[in-house]
């Protein structure tokens, strides 16, 4: 049976933590700026872990981490 290769998008986008749990980029934060409050943009720099309902069609895209 032939390797599962890893989704090169995925690779970049999602980071496995050491418990298992995936982590993401929040959207929301590339253009428009100005608009949104300091309080929303300082919210949104920081990661944030996966939905469980999420992790069940990601998993499948990074094999190498689970």
């Amino acid at each position: 049976m032939p390797k599962v290769k890893t989704k090169s998008g995925a690779k970049k986008r999602f980071k496995v933590t050491g418990t298992g749990k995936i982590k993401h980029k929040r959207a929301y934060k590339n253009h428009i700026l100005t608009k949104k409050e300091t309080k929303q943009k300082r919210r949104l720099t920081k990661k944030a872990v996966v939905k469980a309902t999420d992790v069940v069609n990601i998993k499948p895209m990074l094999p190498y981490a689970f």
